[in-house]
């Protein structure tokens, strides 16, 4: 997780081999023409690094070639992109020509008035491609995040999203299924309610020397492990997974908040009932940490972000690669609303003190165009799809791993970006101290319900924009 910049000049060489069977010759392309006016500008892009963006590297000297804009592309982790990319666009210091935003970043940046709208560049034949499909984006991620107050503000990049992972080998051995049929009533499954993952973590929590499928445990085996840090995505998870699965949601559509009703509480119930069969640091645990969880083979399931999974789940990835199953994310018994799941569709910006705004969109666009979103899930022998016609593409069809593809479906069938809300991050800190609370037994369900509710109304009576 170590900051890396890409000198996309460098690769050349190595892209150009591999781009070599994908197509038109650069003065042929939609986008060569576009960018004759700005051949030789140079632009800066602030990304996140992860798997995705990693093969993405790969591609992005295309651009430069078939162009001739040169694309500073820097890559950092997760917290440091969020931190220097706002700093900068905060600043108006225009360092980064674009940022990646998170879903929930956007509400605070919007308020602060530093994201241009792209809305004169679409509108803009000369720079617009008019082959550009948007209609084939995956719709709910797209629209609940590329605009906002009737403004366009770019395209959707990465459809980061949760799903429910589990071991797949101990829930399809035989001994392990018909211990759990006798005990629970029913056949041992992935877990599609809450109530069927509250008791596989505690059917699957065992000492040391215990046996698991056979074998006796040489350290101690967990049923679950969740995110459990003050910040990160810990109340992302318990928001859009636990509480709106439940019923209920921290505000209502006005954004009046909402954080003491019943289905709140229900669900702050299930979320501290499940800490109890996690490991004993799961307060400490980040994003980060709970794919490493479950590639050490300590825990029997999670609720974990789908492209952490691509860099665990192949060989050498984690000893037990091949030997996980995945869901969509469970949802309360007998619950008759909307399935909802924990998602972060993130977007690329133009920052309003950009010098290059029309060079920067054009190489926006050309990320999101089919042609390269084609080649990042042939180069990365799979990825998490912006595009519907993604899913048809042989390296998603024919993957081995079939339930990892349907269950990233699943969640971004139904993925919507965070509210627009100002004070996000004053909301997103009191709520997530109290989902920790609750977790640790610290809170009651129904303190932390009260807690909640008074720590929002003090930050805001009307919470969205």
């Amino acid at each position: 997780m170590k900051k890396r910049s890409w000198s996309v000049a460098a690769t050349l060489a190595a892209s150009a081999i591999i781009a070599s069977g994908y197509g038109a010759s650069a003065q042929d392309s939609f986008y060569a023409k576009a960018a004759a006016p700005y051949k030789g500008t140079t632009i800066r892009v602030l990304d996140e690094i992860t798997p995705l963006q990693e093969t993405l590297s790969k591609i992005v000297p295309e651009f430069e070639k078939e162009t001739g804009i040169v694309v500073k592309w820097e890559l950092l982790n997760h917290f440091e992109v969020i931190n220097k990319g706002q700093a900068d666009m905060l600043s108006g210091r225009g360092y980064y020509d674009a940022v990646m935003l998170h879903g929930f970043q956007v509400g605070p940046m919007l308020s602060a008035g530093v994201i241009r709208p792209v809305d004169d560049l679409v509108k803009n034949p000369k720079l617009a491609n008019p082959k550009l499909d948007t209609a084939d984006f995956i719709p709910k991620p797209y629209k609940t995040l590329a605009f906002a107050n009737g403004k366009q503000l770019g395209f959707v990049n990465w459809n980061y999203n949760q799903i429910y992972w589990a071991r797949a080998d101990l829930l399809n051995d035989p001994t392990e299924k018909a211990a759990f049929k006798a005990k629970y009533g029913y056949d041992l499954a992935p877990a599609k309610t809450f109530k069927q993952m509250l008791d596989i973590a505690e059917f699957f929590t065992r000492k040391k020397g215990a046996m698991l499928a056979g074998k006796p445990l040489e350290s101690d085996f967990y049923g679950v492990v969740l995110e459990g840090i003050k910040g990160g995505s810990t109340f992302g998870t318990l928001w859009r997974d636990f509480i709106q699965n439940y019923g209920g949601d921290i505000m209502d559509a006005e954004g009046h908040p909402t954080f003491n009703s019943p289905q709140v509480i229900e669900a702050l119930k299930m979320w501290a009932a499940l800490w109890k069969f996690a490991p004993p640091g799961i307060a400490e645990y980040s994003l980060v940490d709970v794919p490493t969880v479950m590639g050490k083979g300590i825990a029997a399931q999670t609720l974990a972000w789908s492209d952490f999974v691509l860099g665990v789940d192949k060989p050498g990835g984690s000893p037990y690669a091949g030997k996980f199953v995945y869901g969509p994310i469970p949802v309360k018994e007998g619950f008759k609303g909307g399935r909802f799941a924990e998602a972060e569709p993130s977007i690329t910006v133009i920052s309003t003190g950009s010098k290059h705004p029309e060079a920067t969109f054009l190489f926006l666009e050309w990320l999101v165009d089919k042609k390269q979103q084609d080649k990042l899930v042939a180069l990365g022998q799979g990825g998490v799809p912006i595009r519907e016609t993604s899913w048809a593409l042989p390296a998603i069809k024919g993957s081995s791993n079939k339930s990892l593809y349907a269950a990233m479906k699943s969640t971004l069938d139904v993925a919507a970006a965070k509210p627009r809300m100002p004070k996000f991050y004053e909301i997103y800190d009191a709520l997530s101290g109290i989902a920790q609370e609750v977790g640790l037994g610290k809170l009651s369900p129904e303190d932390g319900a009260k807690k909640g509710q008074e720590a929002m109304l003090k930050l805001c009576t009307k919470c969205l924009m």
